[in-house]
């Protein structure tokens, strides 16, 4: 929505100096977008219902809110910066759907990715946002609170990306001891570790081995196509030579990555986190 009121008052600028009204642009269609809630968003995310809709979510006993967490960095030259947000987002989506009496909160773009002065880590490379670990903990606590408040009594935190999972793992184990039973807290890092494990292996037994690294190789790539593949510029993957460090490609190839190898990552993160939020529900009633 944001995006969509900026776009408006630099198109409506534009206007002026073409000597067009707004009218005119918006019939020829350049503000319009495609519905973002409908479907599993509709369903399931929070940004989509009005503040007496989210109430009566409430007191029908939809009382379990997924922050998804994702983050901003480079992926590679052949894939988006915003690959972990759209990711994280979709698969709560759809794990929100299946858990039952789910919401999931607007995604976490912002997040620890190096330090800006000296550049480290990620932000070596343009494309990436990086906050400190504290602004980060403190983001999680504020929401989590703010759902708290208006009665949702389990809250679960889960990222899409390694390099933040320990701050996660803090948020949770602080907010449960201070809640004191109030409401509850999981941290649900199955979600991200069936990445390099299960799924890497399950990869690897396809004959892949040599494909599978750490970062915008097959694995995560094909990850993007399974979810969005509006986000991998597929033409130009195909035809590069093998992407290496220097590209932000850390081990493996991404060339060969598939939606349909990238549907085994989903199916068995979706998988995976439904079981732990339906546990974390009846343990927490």
């Amino acid at each position: 929505m944001l995006f969509l009121r900026r776009l408006s008052c630099r198109v409506a600028l534009l206007c002026v100096g073409m000597g067009l009204s707004v009218p005119a642009v918006r019939a020829q269609g350049v503000l319009e977008a495609p519905a973002h809630c409908s479907g599993l968003a509709l369903q399931a995310e929070f940004a989509c219902r009005s503040w007496t809709e989210v109430a009566q979510d409430v007191k029908a006993g939809t009382d379990t809110v997924i922050i998804p967490v994702g983050g901003t960095e480079q992926s590679g030259p052949y894939m988006a910066v915003g690959k972990h947000n759209v990711r994280a987002q979709v698969l709560a989506d759809a794990i929100a759907v299946q858990a039952g009496h789910t919401l999931v909160a607007p995604v976490v773009a912002y997040v620890p990715e190096g330090s800006t002065s000296p550049r480290t880590s990620h932000m070596k490379f343009p494309g990436t946002i990086s906050v400190p670990p504290a602004v980060f903990e403190g983001l999680l606590k504020g929401a989590a609170e703010s759902f708290r408040v208006q009665g949702f009594r389990r809250i679960v935190l889960l990222g899409d990306h390694g390099g933040y999972q320990s701050f996660m793992a803090q948020v949770a184990q602080e907010l449960n001891r201070a809640w004191k039973g109030q409401a509850a807290v999981l941290y649900l890092r199955d979600y991200y570790e069936v990445v390099p494990h299960q799924y890497a292996d399950a990869l690897r037994a396809q004959g892949h081995a040599a494909e599978v690294g750490l970062h915008a190789e097959l694995s995560d790539t094909s990850l993007m196509l399974a979810v969005d593949p509006s986000l991998v510029r597929q033409d130009a993957l195909r035809a590069a030579p093998k992407p290496g460090a220097a590209d932000g490609v850390y081990g493996g190839d991404p060339r060969r990555a598939s939606a349909g190898l990238g549907r085994i990552g989903t199916d068995m993160q979706i998988r995976t986190a439904v079981a732990a939020i339906q546990s974390f529900q009846r343990s927490h009633p």
